[in-house]
């Protein structure tokens, strides 16, 4: 489902807009960089916070 979110928020984006993404919990911090790659995106950074949340820049393809 936190994909579902994050490609909604990609598709309203223009092309090279990066978007910021707070990730909790073991399955959205494995599949939303790779899915995000796998469709052409560019994963900037990853960063741990803290408090356990990863924080991902994704540059839109284009």
């Amino acid at each position: 489902m936190t994909f579902v979110r994050t490609r909604l928020a990609l598709d309203r984006m223009q092309p090279g807009q990066v978007l910021r993404l707070a990730l909790k919990g073991e399955e959205p911090r494995r599949n939303v960089p790779r899915t995000a790659t796998e469709q052409g995106h560019t994963v900037l950074s990853a960063t741990e916070a803290p408090d356990g949340v990863l924080v991902l820049l994704i540059r839109k393809k284009g």
